[in-house]
C-alpha cells in the first residue's frame, strides 16, 4: 500500500469527501485528488497536517509503520492530559475568584481568576503543540471551557453596562451583582446573555470540528 493509498483510505474511513480534505488541510481539492492518484506526493508540512487530522504517526504515513503499543500509547494520552489539566486550571481560576470575591468583594478576585485561567489555556496550546490526538483534545477542550472562562467577561460587561446605566458604582467580579436598584430580571438576562454566547460558542464548535472528523 502507498501513502496515495493510505491517504484515500483513512479519508474514506472519516466519511468526508476530497474537498473536506483540503479544506481542512489548507490545500486544493485537485491536490488532493493529485495525492490519492500517485500524480504527486504531499510535502512535509503537509504530512504532519494529515497525521495530525487523522489521528496516525508520519510513519504511517509514509512508510506505512504501525507504532508500537508503547508509542501508541503515548501519543493517544499526551494532548488530552495536556487538555484536561488546562480545564482543571481555568475551573480552580473560576472557583478561586468566586470565593476571593466572597470574602474580600475586590476587582482583585477576576484578576487572579484570569490569570489562572491564562495559565490554563497555555498548558492546553503547549499540549496541542507536542501531544498526540490533537483533534480529540481539541474539541473536547473546546466544547467545555467556554462555560468556564466567558463567565467573568460577560459578567464583567453586565456590571459595567448596569453600572453607567443607573448612574451607580461599579466593579469586575466573578458573577452578576444584584444592586439596589437592579432587578432579578437584569441580573436574570445577565445569565441568558452568558448562557446563549456559550451555546453558540459551542454550536460553532461542532459545525468547524465535530462535523469535519
Amino acid at each position: 500500500m502507498t501513502i496515495a493509498d493510505r491517504i484515500q483510505s483513512l479519508r474514506k474511513a472519516k466519511g468526508i469527501s476530497q474537498e473536506e480534505l483540503a479544506d481542512k488541510i489548507g490545500v486544493s481539492r485537485q491536490a488532493v485528488s493529485k495525492w490519492e492518484s500517485e500524480q504527486s506526493s504531499p510535502d512535509l508540512e503537509k504530512v504532519i497536517l494529515l497525521s495530525d487530522y487523522f489521528e496516525v504517526t508520519t510513519d504511517f504515513l509514509l512508510k506505512g509503520i504501525e507504532p508500537t503499543a508503547e508509542v501508541r500509547e503515548k501519543e493517544g494520552q499526551d494532548a488530552g492530559i495536556y487538555a484536561a489539566v488546562g480545564t482543571a486550571f481555568n475551573f480552580i481560576g473560576l472557583v478561586t475568584a468566586i470565593m476571593i470575591w466572597i470574602e474580600e468583594q475586590t476587582a482583585n478576585a477576576v484578576a487572579v481568576g484570569f490569570i489562572l485561567i491564562a495559565f490554563g489555556c497555555m498548558i492546553y496550546v503547549i499540549g496541542q503543540i507536542v501531544g498526540g490526538r490533537k483533534e480529540k483534545a481539541k474539541k473536547w477542550f473546546l466544547m467545555i471551557n467556554p462555560w468556564i472562562i466567558l463567565l467573568m467577561p460577560v459578567t464583567s460587561a453586565f456590571n459595567f453596562i448596569d453600572g453607567t446605566i443607573h448612574g451607580s458604582w461599579w466593579t469586575f467580579s466573578p458573577f452578576p451583582q444584584l444592586y439596589m436598584q437592579n432587578s432579578f430580571v437584569m441580573v436574570g438576562l445577565c445569565w441568558l446573555c452568558y448562557i446563549g454566547i456559550c451555546i453558540l460558542v459551542d454550536i460553532v464548535v461542532v459545525k468547524k470540528v465535530f462535523c469535519r472528523q
